[in-house]
């Protein structure tokens, strides 16, 4: 095990190694130091984080020439050439035994090699349960944007954290996608400690790069009421009826177009969403907390009108169907491009506006409604409430009714204690 480690780190590294040599200096007898000792120089290499061997002469005391514990030249000899024997021989070499092994510095891998190893065994691994846009994703930005800048650096090159740090800066369009590079290059780190590669006491360099305050390209915001309306009036079925669907329940797009016959309950008024449909792929939900039962409400009956107006009577037959092949589901792409014609000819069009709006806009309403934060996480299928906070946007509509209602609170108030407000306005004046 340690020798493929050890082979391993070799190929991260480019192949950089120890030379081996075959020193024997001369055992010398000191006697100047106010005592007699037997000593011998020699060449010590070091494989410095860059990849380069620095070699310098050391110094090494064997053992005293007089008096106790006194070994004679041979037996110095012999202590020589056993603390050589490591030395000599080049660590990298397949005839050094495990014994002699020396670890490669760890500075001096090629992060693009060790990253091509992560995408073997991890991205592209299918016994890895990574989505199919995941790994898409992770191939991407590997290929997009982190090889071609630091393919051939070495790990000690990524202690530089302003380097790091003004390379996303200038690389990034905004804070999520510095974070999303930032974490894939850290992950590649921590998975290579995870399998033994780098030792676990390495310091991962990418917990000091700090991207800072969050911000956005784009101001959250969603369709006001009427607005929406306005958009829903120029749409038709299946557009419509799944753009209901993100808007009443907040599924994500690729849950809606990725149902079938068998998640839709009548009785219950209910969906189950157990997969999701991403360009072509249908695959578990994007998360463990995405497994979830929706209330349809009133949409119960436009899905029965949709299932029997389209024949879909088998419970593996898809609910939102290609219109030439009704075995494969739809495409969002589809769904996505007659939304944002309705929403020009509405004049409702705004830079960031699509489908994922809707699914913002749900959050927003039901807390909105009276529902808690718990709840529409729950309903939204979030991991943390942390996240549905992040997707609540307060409206001015909102604002508006929580502030008048607050103003409300503090008319009754005054109504209905007029002698304690003549007080509180004495003492106003007389001060």
């Amino acid at each position: 095990m340690i020798l493929e480690t050890n082979a391993m780190l070799h190929e991260l590294t480019g192949g950089v190694r120890v030379p081996e040599r075959a020193q024997h200096p001369s055992v010398i007898e000191r006697k100047d130091r106010g005592h007699h000792y037997w000593f011998f120089r020699y060449r010590h290499d070091e494989l410095l984080p860059s990849g380069t061997v620095k070699t310098s002469r050391k110094f090494h005391t064997i053992v005293p020439s007089r008096g106790d514990g006194a070994l004679t030249k041979k037996a110095a000899e012999v202590e020589r050439d056993k603390f050589l024997l490591e030395r000599n021989a080049a660590p990298s070499r397949p005839q050094a035994t495990v014994a002699s092994q020396q670890p490669v510095e760890v500075g001096a891998i090629i992060f693009g090699r060790l990253a091509e190893l992560w995408r073997k065994d991890y991205v592209d691994n299918t016994k890895v349960k990574l989505a199919t846009p995941t790994r898409e994703k992770y191939s991407m930005r590997l290929d997009t944007h982190i090889l071609p800048r630091w393919k051939d650096a070495r790990l000690a090159d990524l202690e530089n954290s302003k380097a790091i740090l003004d390379w996303l800066q200038h690389e990034c369009t905004s804070w999520h996608m510095m974070i999303d590079l930032r974490n894939i290059m850290s992950g590649i780190i921590t998975r290579a400690q995870e399998w033994g590669i780098i030792p676990r006491s390495f310091a991962n360099p990418m917990q000091w790069v700090k991207v800072g305050r969050k911000w956005t390209v784009r101001e959250n915001r969603i369709l006001d009421d009427d607005d929406t309306a306005a958009v829903f009036s120029r749409l038709e079925d299946p557009q419509l009826l799944i753009c209901e669907t993100c808007l009443d329940t907040g599924t994500r797009i690729s849950e809606a177009v990725g149902l079938q016959l068998k998640h839709f309950d009548p009785k219950k008024g209910t969906i189950r969403i157990e997969q999701r449909h991403c360009r072509g792929d249908v695959d578990e939900p994007k998360t463990k907390n995405s497994r979830r039962t929706l209330a349809l409400g009133s949409l119960v009956d436009r899905y029965q009108e949709w299932i029997a107006a389209n024949n879909i009577t088998h419970p593996n037959d898809w609910i939102f169907f290609q219109e030439d092949d009704r075995s494969k589901p739809m495409w969002d792409s589809g769904v996505r491009k007659a939304l944002k014609i309705a929403a020009v000819d509405a004049s409702c069009d705004f830079p960031g506006f699509g489908l994922h709006s809707f699914r913002r806009a749900n959050i927003t309403m039901r807390q909105e409604e009276g529902g808690s934060a718990i709840e529409a996480s729950k309903i939204a299928g979030h991991a943390t409430v942390s996240q549905t906070g992040d997707y609540t946007v307060v409206q001015l509509k909102r604002q508006e009714e929580l502030t008048r209602a607050i103003q409300g609170r503090r008319a009754r108030a005054t109504a209905e204690n007029p002698e304690k407000e003549k007080q509180r306005l004495a003492i106003v004046e007389a001060a």
